[in-house]
């Protein structure tokens, strides 16, 4: 859950999680949905996939989690940091964690002028790592440079004159801003991207398709649609994707809320419209699944952020979630 997330979004998340999964069998005879819905909220979204696959492997392989740095890696979802923190911390073996916040911490102290996601700058951070790395409590100190950088060598504004390692930092003694490391990379402009969704009502259910396997926010429920295509007004859109995506012809009706949401590639506006099934049966052309449900049972699935936000926008402005006319 760490992997690209603070530690105070991830406690209550993490808390709940293990109540619900308390050991590694709980884990792998679980859902994917049951532990999509429990990660609902936390993003990326393969992290939860690996982490459900590599418990099945675990027990696969007698229930005990590899000892070894090697064996960690051939786990799905674990790569050079979770294997190295997993390593230290569980198992203290003496391998360093490069995590964003100890990177920022060696630049500092080394003056590493390279970019850190080149493999030769990596590789050099790698190496000075492994000299830091005690015989034994090297899970106390990967956890302390994280803390470090976490707490006080902060990217904007670090707490130089009370930093514990200060007298051994160049890029304190030497450099005029030290925030000027690492090398920061620039920004690439973030597409964005118009999308429509349909809260599709068959009688007084609505219609939730279960996003494909492999891609975005795979395995997630979702009220089905799609991204506008040039010229094409939102509510036609909405009627193409779903044709091309369930086999099925609605009738669109009102847009009951649009919310804007990023991503770490680009930013949508989500676009959500009342809309009436009109004929055919639901098939799985562009979709995973697809469920009939009640209003009720709408908290039972996994959906992305985006999808609830619309729920909670609904919600806030006392709007009925309801078939209404049409249905």
């Amino acid at each position: 859950m760490l992997q690209q997330t603070r530690v105070e979004t991830t406690v209550d998340y993490y808390e709940r999680f293990v109540a619900r999964f308390p050991t590694v069998e709980d884990l792998a005879t679980a859902t994917q949905d049951e532990v999509l819905k429990l990660w609902e909220g936390l993003g990326y979204y393969s992290r939860a996939r690996n982490l459900h696959q590599a418990a099945k492997d675990v027990v696969s392989r007698g229930g005990v989690v590899p000892d070894t740095y090697d064996d960690l890696l051939d786990l799905p979802g674990i790569g050079p940091y979770t294997a190295a923190a997993v390593a230290s911390i569980a198992y203290d073996l003496p391998h360093p964690v490069l995590d964003g916040n100890v990177q920022r911490v060696l630049c500092r102290m080394l003056r590493v002028e390279g970019d850190p996601r080149r493999a030769a700058t990596r590789q050099e951070l790698i190496a000075a790592g492994d000299q830091l790395m005690p015989s034994t409590g090297a899970g106390d100190v990967n956890q302390a440079l994280m803390e470090l950088g976490a707490r006080v060598c902060t990217p904007t504004k670090p707490d130089c004159p009370d930093c514990p390692v200060r007298r051994w930092c160049r890029a304190q003694a030497e450099l005029e801003d030290p925030t000027s490391l690492p090398l920061k990379p620039p920004r690439r402009t973030r597409p964005h991207v118009e999308v429509t969704a349909g809260i599709i009502w068959k009688g007084k259910r609505l219609l939730l398709a279960r996003r494909p396997p492999g891609g975005m926010l795979a395995g997630l429920w979702e009220f089905p649609g799609g991204k506008i295509e040039a010229g094409e007004t939102l509510a036609a859109c909405l009627q193409r994707e779903i044709r091309e995506e369930l086999a099925i012809d609605i009738d669109v009706g009102p847009c009951l809320a649009s919310v804007d949401h990023e991503y770490t590639h680009l930013s949508i506006t989500l676009h959500a419209f009342q809309a009436y099934w009109r004929h055919g049966e639901p098939q799985t052309i562009g979709v995973d699944a697809w469920k009939w449900v009640t209003v009720k049972q709408l908290d039972e699935y996994a959906m992305p952020r985006a999808d609830r936000r619309i729920l909670e926008r609904l919600a806030a402005e006392g709007h009925q979630l309801t078939p209404a006319t049409g249905a």
